[in-house]
Formats: C-alpha cells, sequence, structure tokens
C-alpha cells in the first residue's frame, strides 16, 4: 500500500449491506474527511462519453434519462464476466474524479481523508492506500440490510452477495476490520477505535 505525498489515504470498504455507510458517517463525525466512491459513480455515470461506451458494449442499458443501473446491475452481477467488463469502462472515470478530490483535499491541508469505496480493491484503488479499513457482517444481517436499503427481491440481495469477496479476503488485506454484528453504540465504538489509532498513525 502507498500513501499520496503529504496526505495519508485510508480506503473503507467491505461486503455490500454489512454497513460500510453507517461507518463512513461515523469517521465523518469524528472530523474525517470522506470522498464517496458512490457518489462519484452516480454522477459519471451521467457523462455522455461514458454512456456511449456503455451502449456499445451493452446495448439496450442507456436511455435519455442516463444508465438504466438496476436492469445493468441484474445483468453484471450474474455474470462475473460481465461485471468486470462494465468496471473496467467505468473505473477509469471514477478513479479521475477521486484523484481530484484527494488532490484538493491536500491543498486545503487535510493529513489524512477516507475513501469510501465498496470495490476498493476491484478498482485497483487499494494501491494509493496507506491503510485500508473494511467492513464485514453476517450473512443474515448483510441481506436484511439490502432488502430494506434497496427493495430489491431476495435473489437479486443474494447474487450480489455471492459476486463479492469473501470475509478471509479482507482480513488478509485490510489493516482494520470491524465486524458489525451488534448495534449502533458498538459499531461507533469500533469505529472511534479505527479513527483514534489513523490520527495517531499518520498525525491527522
Amino acid at each position: 500500500m502507498n500513501s499520496l505525498s503529504d496526505i495519508a489515504v485510508i480506503g473503507l470498504t467491505g461486503q455490500s449491506g454489512a454497513g460500510k455507510t453507517t461507518c463512513s458517517e461515523i469517521f465523518k463525525e469524528a472530523g474525517f474527511k470522506v470522498i464517496n466512491c458512490d457518489g462519484i459513480s452516480h454522477s459519471v455515470s451521467q457523462i455522455p462519453v461514458f454512456l456511449s461506451e456503455v451502449e456499445k458494449i451493452f446495448p439496450g442499458y442507456t436511455d435519455e434519462n442516463g444508465l438504466k443501473r438496476r436492469e445493468l446491475g441484474t445483468l453484471v452481477f450474474n455474470d462475473p464476466e460481465k461485471l468486470r467488463t462494465y468496471e473496467n469502462i467505468i473505473f477509469p472515470y471514477i478513479t479521475a474524479e477521486i484523484l481530484g478530490e484527494i488532490r484538493t483535499y491536500r491543498l486545503n491541508g487535510e493529513k489524512a481523508v477516507i475513501l469510501d469505496a465498496p470495490t476498493l480493491f476491484e478498482s485497483g484503488m487499494d494501491e494509493i492506500c496507506a491503510a485500508v479499513a473494511s467492513v464485514i457482517a453476517p450473512m443474515e444481517m448483510k441481506i436484511k440490510r439490502i432488502l430494506e436499503r434497496d427493495g430489491v427481491p431476495v435473489e437479486f440481495a443474494s447474487s450480489r452477495l455471492s459476486s463479492q469477496f469473501s470475509e478471509k479476503f479482507f482480513y488478509d488485506r485490510s489493516d482494520w476490520v470491524i465486524v458489525n454484528d451488534g448495534d449502533f453504540e458498538e459499531l461507533c465504538r469500533k469505529v472511534g477505535a479505527v479513527a483514534k489509532n489513523i490520527r495517531e498513525r499518520f498525525n491527522a
């Protein structure tokens, strides 16, 4: 893992439905600046040249309103090869936006920034991180959260989770693993301990 000059990028990732977004908000409350890659993904998916690339490879999955996100998600999450193809299209756009935000925070004097990235490892963005925190949770809790959050069929939630990395993958590649298997107060304590460690380690 690497860090950019004068600023430590801390990757925050994990399994879908594990509670990464909640952890991200707790880091914000602790005073950290957070780069939201999901938000960036939504914004770049409206770029005309990106939509043109998608339409060439996945015809019929864009329209006048932009990307048909749910339909394309159903397609790619059930086909690893199609998922990799889509990621190869969108990741360069996301990466460019991320690096721009990091440069801005560095110019503003921030010593550390949280990179909230569901596909941190898939995109290769872990290579710019000084450290990584991953969020995991029991399977039944993840499925329940996805169903409540996205309003999708249980089959869609299960296929999404089956396409993601295992717990062992995150343990092997993370500086901290946050196990979100309790209540909110417990999660706050766990994230708070990581936040304290980040400030001590990177003088943030």
